[in-house]
């Protein structure tokens, strides 16, 4: 017990660390937020005695600290939402966003409650102090903040609104300043944290998100427009930044701080967003990560992942400031520009590739297989490599050995083109070459690791919308479901990840149904070592909004299957599991057969302790159970939980699994 006890306090002080952490918030939300993190940072004393404490602890304030642990990160979590979220989202969803603030105050005031202070060894200040934050947070919950009515009527009118329609300059500036949109910071993470939102859904947002980034882009116009001197600056140096006029006399406007890369110092080409929100050129930042840092570099905090985001504001930003100041746009990465001025590859390496592209032009087939294998090494080491690989015409070379009888040519060519694709604008260059059918033809005949490596290919060139369509209409949605049934742990989840890419669009979701995708997924999902359930139920929820999909899920008996999930899966696969069973109860044999099974009581408490989108899930399951009950006999319904808000979800499908896409090891 005594054990328990330190663990949880000390589970309890760096919550309340993390959250005293989280001291900026959104102006739209401020005050309400700031309260709510002050209260909760007095409660440290309280968690620091428990764990000094030699007392044991009863087994009811136990039981209390856990739920307050349970509390503290959902209110961790709309915290950081309130930190870091989307401005505009936080004010069109301001209900939702009051019904998350009044559950967790709920959760919070609750688990208070419920501990026994008496039978703690802790001080009598301590107990005050605490009393005095319970009491605040049940006066919190007698009232709430007036909401901004005239900045929700605002933006609502042009969320609404015809982009096409003409708006009053006013309404634009009263959102320009309440919404603190007026500086190209301002604007940058405003679209990244609607990006976000926009990822977190697995690359299928919901039409809100969609709709809010259009009104960002009006909001983004209208301050470029009101005020060009945002993008310029009426400062000149005489020194050259290497984009403008090679003639020495002429002098070139100071570069704004903001489109200077924080390692480089150099205007941006491709400027790309880390886990820290912070914004480096792309070739920069990779040479930090390739050279194994895990930290920002400006701000030194730990990245939580090594994905890159294109910040395509900034760059839009850039290009306009150079437009205007007569500044020839920087040239991003596999443009026409020389490799002298896009990559940074040795001198060595450059003869290097050179001799490598001969050798892909011989015919000689040891040659070519030679050249082929070196290229895949040389692609792995780094940005600059992939870059001057791409920029000597290696990408038409290496799409031709697809094709070849050669299974170790074929493998090489297949992994080159994977390590060259992790560079966003090779993408393009891979694509347009025709690569597509070869990389199918590698996947359906070559060896198992070609194969797999063709798989995590065809995953890296769906990131962009468009390759989706063509894709999917090459023939690739059949031979990644074989792989998904026969490879190796590696290549179904890279099978897994490439169809889940590829099914978030509409049209290629009959295909994989047609292809068997299903059955292998309810052979994965019940496989004793359960490795790959994430991937398959955030597959079947992808597809479970088809009219296909839903008579194939349907018809391989997965209703026992998901019940059990939401009964005792991760938070994440019940939310899915849930999502997946919306779709199947809208018919009355599946809800008849989800009550059979016993789901009400699991459904329940998601919909209560749920991740957010889970209780929404839920919420929607239960409704659709009531419709039902209702239909039956009016007197037997069961509410949703009162806390729980039913919201109603347009296209939000499923989280992504794990990206396993990678440069070739």
């Amino acid at each position: 017990m005594e054990d328990e006890k330190e663990a949880i306090a000390r589970q309890l002080i760096e919550l309340a660390n993390e959250i005293s952490a989280i001291s900026d918030f959104r102006s739209t939300v401020k005050k309400q937020y700031c309260n709510l993190a002050r209260r909760l940072k007095l409660l440290t004393p309280l968690f620091e005695e428990i764990r000094d404490s030699k007392e044991p602890l009863p087994e009811a304030s136990l039981k209390a600290l856990l739920s307050l642990k349970a509390a503290l990160e959902s209110a961790k979590d709309l915290l950081k939402f309130g930190g870091e979220g989307s401005k505009i989202f936080l004010v069109l969803e301001r209900d939702q966003i009051t019904n998350q603030f009044q559950e967790v105050t709920n959760q919070l005031e609750q688990a208070l409650g419920e501990i026994s202070y008496e039978n703690l060894d802790i001080s009598d200040e301590v107990k005050e102090q605490v009393e005095l934050v319970l009491l605040q947070f049940r006066r919190a919950k007698a009232r709430a903040d007036s909401p901004d009515d005239e900045l929700y009527e605002d933006l609502l009118s042009l969320y609404n609104g015809n982009s096409d329609t003409a708006v009053d300059p006013a309404v634009f500036r009263r959102l320009v300043e309440k919404l603190q949109l007026a500086g190209i910071n301002d604007l940058t993470q405003e679209s990244l944290a609607l990006h976000e939102m926009v990822t977190a859904t697995g690359g299928d947002p919901e039409e809100t998100i969609e709709k809010m980034s259009m009104l960002l882009r009006r909001i983004k116009d209208f301050v470029q427009t009101e005020n060009p001197d945002i993008i310029s600056s009426a400062k000149e140096v005489s020194s050259s930044c290497g984009q403008a006029s090679t003639e020495g006399s002429h002098k070139t406007p100071a570069i704004p701080d903001d489109f200077r890369c924080p390692i480089s110092l150099e205007l941006m080409r491709d400027p790309v967003i880390v886990a820290t929100g912070q914004t480096y050129e792309r070739s920069c930042i990779e040479k930090w990560l390739e050279a194994g840092h895990t930290t920002c570099p400006k701000t030194q905090q730990p990245l939580t992942s090594n994905t890159l985001t294109p910040n395509y504001v900034l760059r839009s930003l850039i290009t306009q400031w150079c437009e205007a100041n007569g500044v020839e746009p920087p040239k991003r990465p596999g443009s026409s520009q020389s490799c002298q001025t896009t990559s940074a590859c040795s001198t060595a390496e450059g003869s290097k590739i050179e001799t490598l592209i001969s050798k892909l032009r011989s015919g000689n087939p040891e040659d070519q297989r030679t050249a082929a294998g070196e290229i895949r090494l040389l692609a792995k080491r780094n940005a600059d490599n992939r870059i001057a690989i791409a920029e000597a015409g290696a990408i038409p070379l290496l799409v031709n050995l697809l094709s070849t009888p050669d299974s170790r040519t074929q493998e090489h060519a297949v992994t080159a083109l994977l390590n060259l694709s992790i560079c966003e604008d090779n993408k393009g260059a891979i694509i347009s070459s025709g690569a597509v059918p070869g990389i199918v033809h590698v996947l359906k005949k070559g060896g198992m690791e070609a194969r797999e490596n063709a798989a995590a290919t065809l995953f890296s060139l769906s990131v962009v919308d468009e390759n989706k369509i063509i894709i999917g209409g090459s023939g690739a949605i059949s031979p990644l479901v074989t792989l998904l049934n026969e490879g190796s742990q590696r290549g179904k989840k890279d099978a897994a990840t490439a169809l889940f890419n590829l099914c978030i669009y509409q049209g290629n979701k009959g295909k994989a149904v047609r292809a068997g995708v299903v059955p292998t997924l309810m052979q994965l999902l019940t496989e004793p070592q359960g490795n790959m359930v994430d991937e398959a139920l955030a597959i079947l929820a992808i597809l479970a909004s088809h009219p296909e999909g839903k008579v194939a899920i349907g018809g391989a008996k997965a209703v026992p299957v998901l019940v059990g999930v939401i009964a005792n899966g991760s938070p994440r696969n019940k939310e899915n599991a849930a999502a997946v069973l919306v779709h199947l109860c809208s018919g009355e044999q599946h809800v008849v057969e989800a009550q059979e099974l016993g789901i009400m009581g699991p459904l329940l408490d998601l919909a209560q302790n749920g991740t957010e989108r889970g209780k929404r899930k839920a919420a929607q399951l239960l409704e659709k159970i009531n419709r039902f009950a209702e239909q039956q006999n009016p007197a037997q319904t069961v509410a949703p939980p009162a806390e729980t808000p039913a919201q109603t979800e347009n296209q939000l499908q499923s989280r992504p699994p794990a990206s396993t896409a990678t440069v070739d090891g």
